[in-house]
């Protein structure tokens, strides 16, 4: 095993994966020399040329528009969107196009698609560049949507996307470039997708989570141990596929649950989330399940203003006790 943070973790996934497939391609803005707004593709260019490395104007549109067009003849394109808050700009590509391809021509043709975007909030990049869209993409049939966060996990699940026939949504969260993990060293490994990961076990509530937030969830479920509530977190990965067996299994041993979101609280994957666990296993439930999300507010520039917006442990603990609370 060896330590590497997030960032290496999807640089790793992509060589690997264009050195064993030569169909692998890549593009976006900036991705070539200057290695994205974040890093992540530095020197892929200098490996493998201009002709598997894309670097694009700046057209959303145009280039996943471009790249719907490279996965239904033949290439496995990844398309990395600076930010995911500029997936609006290509939603017409995503939704009509990419997820609606393969089925509409019975299956012969595939969509072997992945569209990274960083997404969440924090730093103080403002309105613009803090949104967490994952809600709409969970939305649309033929797209599949996933969420990591340790490197493990961001390596093995961008490896299986880009390896899927299917358009894939990876939404990486922009602060979690430089979380540190272990991943097996020189191991060709997938993480699948639908396959929640238990974080911490527990028997007095569930906390269903993803991204940024499992980790969230992880500390405030610690701070809560010492209180004497035994929380359980789950860290979904995927959220679609979703594995509700692994949280249905979970509840049914806790019989409360809170889930949360870093996206805004109003119409967000939590919602959902509580409504399928409702319908099937409401009788299960000792109390009102709760959730955590995001205010229904722009985000702010302002750094003060933003730590209020975000979802942080603080407000995971109090959802834990509102939950245990509702006899």
């Amino acid at each position: 095993m060896s330590e590497i943070n997030v960032r290496q973790a999807l640089n790793d996934a992509i060589r690997e994966e264009m050195e064993k497939d030569p169909t692998v391609i890549i593009m976006g803005c900036d991705i070539g020399v200057r290695g994205g707004p974040f890093g992540v593709t530095l020197g892929i260019m200098d490996q493998f040329g201009k002709q598997r490395v894309i670097d694009t104007p700046i057209s959303e549109p145009g280039f996943t528009g471009m790249g719907v067009g490279a996965a239904a003849t033949g290439l496995r394109p990844i398309v990395e969107i600076l930010y995911s808050d500029w997936l609006t700009l290509a939603s017409d590509q995503i939704v009509n196009m990419a997820a609606k391809m393969r089925y509409m021509f019975g299956g012969k043709v595939n969509m072997p698609l992945v569209i990274r975007a960083p997404f969440g909030a924090g730093g103080g990049i403002a309105a613009q560049h803090s949104q967490s869209f994952e809600a709409w993409f969970n939305h649309i049939p033929g797209l599949k949507v996933v969420t990591p966060i340790t490197p493990y996990d961001v390596k093995g699940i961008l490896k299986a996307a880009i390896r899927d026939n299917n358009p894939v949504m990876f939404f990486e969260h922009k602060r979690s470039y430089q979380i540190k993990g272990e991943v097996p060293e020189g191991e060709d490994y997938t993480v699948p997708f639908g396959k929640a990961a238990i974080r911490r076990k527990g028997k007095d509530v569930t906390i269903v989570s993803y991204s940024m937030m499992a980790l969230k969830a992880q500390k405030a479920a610690e701070d809560l141990a010492k209180e004497g509530i035994d929380c359980e977190v789950i860290d979904l990965r995927s959220i679609l596929p979703l594995d509700y067996e692994c949280v249905m299994t979970s509840i049914a041993k806790t019989n409360r649950v809170v889930v949360t979101q870093e996206a805004n609280l109003r119409g967000g994957l939590a919602g959902d989330i509580v409504a399928e666990i409702i319908d099937r296993g409401f009788d299960l439930l000792d109390a009102p399940p709760v959730r955590v999300g995001a205010l229904n507010v722009p985000m702010p520039y302002n750094a003060g203003l933003e730590s209020i917006c975000i979802p942080d442990e603080g407000n995971i603990k109090e959802a834990v006790h509102k939950v245990l609370s509702d006899e």
